[in-house]
């Protein structure tokens, strides 16, 4: 029971032959990481033997003494950081810096053999995370966000690898006892015990994850609001529009949250930054969404979405563009009603 638990929460071991997957990183071993960390994991163990992790060489076209010379110069580049990679945005921009001359394909492919995005430059780029504001709570780095989980403008649902500290701290009894029991189920070959077992976990809020390099790892869902800024709903002009864009600036990418609280629907509330540009700033400058002003008095929210007015950029080129939140009162969603006043739909 303890390997299976080292299995999922942070330590190594080497998988049973009945749960083997098809390609392993690290020697076979298996670590609970996302990418970032499955990459600093490698490193340690190349500077102690001098290895590379096997796989490799089907997600790129060189010879293992070329990727030993990747690895040389990688390991140097993240010991001699100022601020070594703690996400993989930024694990993939040291990535790319190191490794700019060793081609286009091996490049994109050691990307995808640890899952890592591969960054994008926009004209906003000057923007940079700034330190935590006051109320901020803690801070999420997420997983790449899927497509699908972007619900509207302003909210997604986001997974946390639970290799980071604070959320291997706050598993619950009853999913470590579920992680065990759908591994002892795997190994005895018993599919059918483990996809409950994993319907389970889903359930309790986490969810297993294949990276690209075929590592399992268990993550922990949020459902994301960003603060201060409330975009049309999807059903409202405009609405599908502020969906597509929130989109176009995250999917794919891992981000940081910097989390203030929980809101009425049991969302997690937090400002949103993507390969260090300011999501909400964005938004506003885009005319994507609207100043929350009654949850948010930043005066530079306001003055992004004057500028955006003057601009009629967005929702603002509309002849008369209603205010979501007024929307909202004279159409009520019925789940949210229910999940504010529960007792309102009781029999």
């Amino acid at each position: 029971m303890g390997n299976a638990l080292r299995f999922f929460y942070g330590s190594c071991q080497r998988q049973t032959a009945a749960d083997e997957p098809q390609e392993l990183g690290s020697h076979g071993v298996v670590t609970e990481t996302a990418g970032f960390s499955a990459l600093a994991q490698d490193l340690r163990l190349f500077h102690t033997n001098s290895r590379v992790p096997p796989g490799l060489s089907r997600y790129v076209n060189s010879s293992e003494k070329a990727q030993i010379n990747w690895y040389s110069k990688l390991l140097k580049a993240w010991n001699e950081a100022r601020t070594p990679p703690k996400q993989a945005e930024a694990a993939a921009r040291l990535v790319i810096q190191t490794l700019q001359n060793i081609g286009k394909a091996n490049l994109e492919g050691f990307l995808a053999f640890y899952g890592l995005p591969v960054p994008q430059t926009t004209e906003e780029d000057t923007d940079v995370t700034p330190p935590w504001a006051e109320g901020v709570q803690f801070e999420l780095l997420t997983l790449p966000i899927d497509e699908w989980a972007i619900g509207d403008g302003d909210g997604f649902t986001a997974y946390v690898s639970t290799g980071e500290q604070m959320e291997s701290n706050l598993i619950p009894q009853e999913v470590k006892n579920a992680v065990i029991r759908r591994h002892n189920a795997r190994a005895a070959k018993d599919f059918k015990q483990a996809k409950l077992i994993k319907k389970e976990v889903i359930a309790a809020g986490y969810r297993f994850i294949t990276l690209p390099n075929q590592k399992e790892i268990l993550a922990h869902k949020y459902r994301i609001r960003l603060r201060g800024v409330d975009a049309p709903e999807c059903k409202m002009p405009y609405g599908e529009e502020a969906k597509q864009a929130l989109a176009k600036m995250i999917k794919g990418k891992c981000l940081q949250i910097h989390v203030y609280g929980v809101d009425k629907y049991g969302r997690t509330v937090g400002d949103v930054y993507c390969n260090g540009i300011f999501i909400q700033e964005l938004l506003l400058r885009r005319g994507c969404a609207w100043h929350y002003k009654a949850f948010d008095a930043r005066p530079e929210f306001a003055e992004s979405e004057k500028k955006a007015r003057a601009d009629r950029r967005g929702l603002w080129a509309l002849p008369n563009p209603e205010e979501p939140w007024v929307w909202k009162k004279k159409n009520p969603n019925p789940r949210e009603t229910l999940q504010k006043n529960p007792s309102v739909y009781r029999m």
